[in-house]
């Protein structure tokens, strides 16, 4: 729990802040380690929310944990201490309540005396990637903190401007495809229903394409609460299995490499983030198979992580990667396994590695643009085509009436 504390220090100067401990015992006993008298000391008050917030660690967010890194790395390469750094980071989040606990409590444990890397582990307010923290305990080994916390900056930044980039891709069509659903409703419910009655006068035999329209029209006034209920029925059905079931999970991840152009955009994504993370930890002294395995975990397509996991046993029993990728499940693209080959004959395999994370990068962006410029007219042809269908549908038994008159 924190504890909120006024106290004096060697030269009698006043300070006040935030301790995190067990007890009140501790966190005296914490501040005594730290050189300051406390005046005060009492359990910080925290709203309802953020106490029951605490129960699970929520992920920080990329964009946030990239600029931490970033701002770490530059203090630690000006030769700050990495508990000055953390405290340095720290003042400029005073005021969000969550983010100064989070430094609060790494501050500590840094204080006692932990590493970095464990108090990241330790801390109860984040959930740090594990690949990151990873990558944090074997620079911290190697002496080479400053220079792995510029990478991860950059490949967590890199990462996130991807699937920013992704997002915005798909939400055009995504919106596209729910205006155009919620015309259709409109006019099969709406609109529909009052020319029906004028065909009803008429008495004549519809067109077999007009007869079905009418027939949408009136099962979709009689059931159009079913059809909503299980439209989130499915959604929800969906994001469930999605979280519970590993074989669901698989097909769909499976799935979605076999879609065209979006497949592709996918596996692009996970092979430059593979690349990128392989080459952060060989520099940093990573043995290999935990490299890749390491790397695996950053992957967020099941299928191609438990291929790259498999891999790495193939290595372990004493194969080459680029081989056992060769003979994985499935399809990786040749040129990355070509990569690897020759990265591994040259023993140039880190290098060759970020230079394939840096061409995957740009050859996702130029693929992403490419996506955006054909959904827009692919999204109006398709909005335009059922539009038109309802008309159509409308318009042909008044043709066929004038005509016949």
């Amino acid at each position: 729990m924190l504890f909120r504390y006024r106290a004096l220090d060697r030269t009698g100067g006043r300070q006040k802040g935030v301790i995190e401990a067990t007890d009140r015992g501790e966190a005296a006993a914490k501040l005594q380690a730290r050189g300051l008298l406390f005046e005060s000391l009492k359990p910080a008050s925290e709203p309802l929310l953020a106490r029951l917030g605490k129960r699970r660690r929520s992920q920080m967010d990329p964009q946030l944990l990239s600029r931490i890194s970033r701002d770490l790395a530059i203090y630690l390469k000006s030769g700050i201490s990495i508990v000055n750094a953390i405290r340095l980071a720290a003042s400029q989040y005073e005021k969000e309540r969550k983010l100064s606990g989070f430094f609060t409590a790494v501050a500590t444990l840094l204080d006692e005396g932990k590493s970095f890397s464990q108090a990241l582990e330790l801390q109860s307010v984040y959930e740090i990637p594990p690949f990151y923290r990873q990558s944090i305990r074997i620079s911290e080994d190697g002496g080479m903190l400053d220079e792995v916390l510029d990478e991860l900056s950059r490949f967590i930044k890199e990462l996130a401007s991807i699937k920013k980039q992704a997002k915005n891709a798909l939400f055009y069509p995504a919106f596209i495809i729910v205006v155009s659903f919620l015309m259709v409703i409109f006019m099969v419910t709406v609109v529909v229903p009052q020319i029906t009655g004028m065909f009803e006068q008429l008495g004549q035999e519809l067109p077999p394409i007009t007869q079905f329209v009418i027939g949408v029209s009136e099962f979709m006034q009689k059931w159009w609460t079913a059809v909503v209920a299980a439209i989130a029925a499915l959604l929800f059905t969906h994001a469930l299995l999605m979280r519970l079931s590993r074989g669901y999970l698989y097909g769909v991840h499976r799935l979605v490499l076999a879609l065209p152009l979006i497949g592709r955009i996918v596996m692009t994504t996970e092979l430059a983030r593979f690349a990128y993370m392989g080459s952060v930890l060989m520099r940093s002294g990573v043995p290999f198979v935990q490299t890749i395995r390491l790397a695996a975990a950053v992957q967020s397509n099941r299928v191609l992580s438990d291929r790259f996991l498999k891999a790495a046993d193939r290595v372990v029993e004493g194969g080459r990667f680029s081989v056992a990728l060769q003979q994985s499940d499935g399809s990786l693209d040749a040129a990355f396994i070509q990569a690897i080959a020759l990265g591994e004959e040259t023993s140039e395999l880190e290098q060759i590695l970020a230079n394939l994370s840096n061409l995957y990068f740009e050859e996702n962006r130029d693929r992403i643009a490419v996506m955006l410029s054909l959904l827009e007219p692919v999204m109006m042809l398709l909005v335009g085509g059922v539009v038109g269908f309802i008309v159509t549908a409308m318009l042909l038994p008044i043709f066929s009436m004038n005509i016949g008159a």
